[in-house]
C-alpha cells in the first residue's frame, strides 16, 4: 500500500501546491512577511544543559515527533503548535518531546504533506484547499457564505460535524492522514486597488486565486477576472499591478504586508480560513492507549486556545492595519454581503457534481448541521 501511494502522493501534490493560502511558498514574500529568514525549529523541550539526571546525564526522551505548519513563527499555525507541543510533553512528563517546524523547515508544501502522509513526519497543520486535488470534498471549504456570520459558532460546528468529523476524516485516511481537529484561523477578507462593495466593482477585476476550478467559478459568478498565481509571486504581483487584490484572513494580510500594497480592504466575511490538525493514521493507531488519550485530551484543550490565537491575531492586526492609515477599511453591510450571497449559491451544486463522489452527501448533511445550529 505504501508504494502505491508513494507514488500517487508527489504526483497528487505538486498538481495542488499552488493551492495552499497562508503560507505556501513565501519564501519572495515582501513587506512584514518573515520570508527570507532562516526557517525556525523550536524544540519544547526547555531543560538547560546544566539541567541533569541524578546520574550525571540527561533523560532522552522516549518518543520524540516532528510537527510541521504552514506558516511563520509568530503566526497563528506556528503558535499553535507550540502550545500544543508544550502541553503534550508536560502532560507526559517529558516521556514526548516535539519539534514545531515553521513553513519550509522541513521542505516546501509538496514536501511537508508527503511527509505527513508517508509517515516521515508525524503531526502537522494542513489547509484543507491544499490537500483539494487529493481530497475533493475538502474543497467544501471554498464555498462562500456555507458558515454562519458568528465565527464562534462556526467554530462549535467544525468541532461537532458529522460531515466533517466522521465522513470527510474517512475521505482523508485513505490516504494515511486522520484529521484530529477543524479549526478556524479567522474570517475570509478581500483586499484591492480599488473598493470592493458590490458585485459590479468586481466586474473585470483581476482576483488572485487558488488555482481551484470551485474557487475560479465562485469568482466568475461575481464578474471578476480569477487569476491563479504561485504565492510567491503574490507581493510584488499586487504592487506591480499584474493582479489587482485577493482574499485572506487579516492576521495574514498584515504579515505578508499586502496591506502596504493595497489601497482598499474589505470586511467581507465571505467565507473561513479553515486548518486541520493532522497526525500520520498508521503512527496513531501503533500508538498506546495511553498515549493515544494524552494526544485526544490535547486535541480538545487546543480547541480554544486556536480560536484564541486567530481572534487576539485578528483583532489586533485589524487595529494596525487602521491605525496605519494607508489602507481604507470598509465593512460590508447586511444587504451588500446578501448581494454576493446570492450569487455564490449556484455554486454548491458545482461543488456537489464535480468535487468528488461523496461532495453530494458531505455538503448536504453540513447544510443540515449549519442549519439546526443557528
Amino acid at each position: 500500500m505504501f508504494k502505491k501511494k508513494g507514488l500517487l502522493v508527489s504526483a497528487v501534490l505538486s498538481a495542488s501546491l499552488i493551492l495552499a493560502a497562508c503560507g505556501d511558498d513565501t519564501d519572495e514574500v515582501d513587506g512584514n512577511g518573515d520570508a527570507g529568514e532562516e526557517p525556525d525549529t523550536t524544540e519544547t523541550d526547555e531543560s538547560d544543559e546544566d539541567d541533569t539526571a541524578d546520574e550525571g546525564t540527561a533523560t532522552e526522551a522516549e518518543y520524540q515527533w516532528d510537527f510541521v505548519t504552514e506558516e511563520m513563527q509568530g503566526e497563528v499555525q506556528y503558535e499553535y503548535a507550540a502550545e500544543f507541543a508544550r502541553r503534550l510533553e508536560e502532560k507526559s512528563d517529558g516521556a514526548i518531546e516535539m519539534t514545531v517546524y515553521e513553513y519550509g523547515g522541513l521542505g516546501d508544501g509538496v514536501d511537508q504533506a508527503e511527509q505527513l502522509m508517508m509517515g516521515s513526519t508525524e503531526f502537522g497543520i494542513v489547509s484543507p484547499g491544499f490537500t483539494g486535488t487529493m481530497v475533493e470534498e475538502a474543497q467544501v471549504f471554498a464555498l462562500h457564505f456555507l458558515f454562519p456570520d458568528d465565527i464562534e459558532l462556526t467554530q462549535e460546528i467544525l468541532n461537532t460535524s458529522e460531515a466533517l468529523n466522521v465522513h470527510l476524516r474517512e475521505k482523508y485516511e485513505e490516504w494515511d492522514m486522520t484529521p484530529l481537529a477543524y479549526w478556524t484561523e479567522g474570517a475570509m477578507q478581500w483586499t484591492g486597488s480599488s473598493p470592493l462593495r458590490t458585485p459590479e466593482d468586481f466586474d473585470g477585476f483581476q482576483i488572485r486565486v487558488q488555482n481551484s476550478p470551485l474557487i475560479i467559478n465562485s469568482y466568475e459568478a461575481y464578474d471578476a477576472s480569477p487569476t491563479p498565481m504561485d504565492w510567491g509571486e503574490l507581493y510584488t504581483g499586487l504592487d506591480q499591478g499584474v493582479v489587482d487584490g485577493q482574499e485572506n484572513p487579516i492576521f495574514f494580510i498584515y504579515s505578508a504586508g499586502f496591506h502596504e500594497v493595497q489601497d482598499h480592504m474589505t470586511i467581507s466575511n465571505h467565507n473561513n480560513y479553515v486548518a486541520m490538525t493532522v497526525v500520520n493514521t498508521q503512527f496513531y493507531n501503533s500508538l498506546p492507549e495511553d498515549i493515544q488519550a494524552l494526544i485526544d485530551e490535547t486535541v480538545e484543550e487546543m480547541r480554544e486556545v486556536g480560536f484564541a490565537l486567530q481572534d487576539e491575531q485578528n483583532q489586533e492586526n485589524l487595529d494596525l492595519i487602521e491605525e496605519e492609515g494607508g489602507t481604507e477599511v470598509y465593512t460590508l453591510s447586511e444587504d451588500e454581503r446578501q448581494a454576493f450571497r446570492d450569487l455564490a449559491m449556484p455554486i454548491r451544486d458545482y461543488f456537489r457534481e464535480n468535487n468528488g463522489e461523496d461532495a453530494g452527501r458531505i455538503l448536504d448533511l453540513l447544510e443540515e448541521e449549519i442549519e439546526a445550529a443557528q
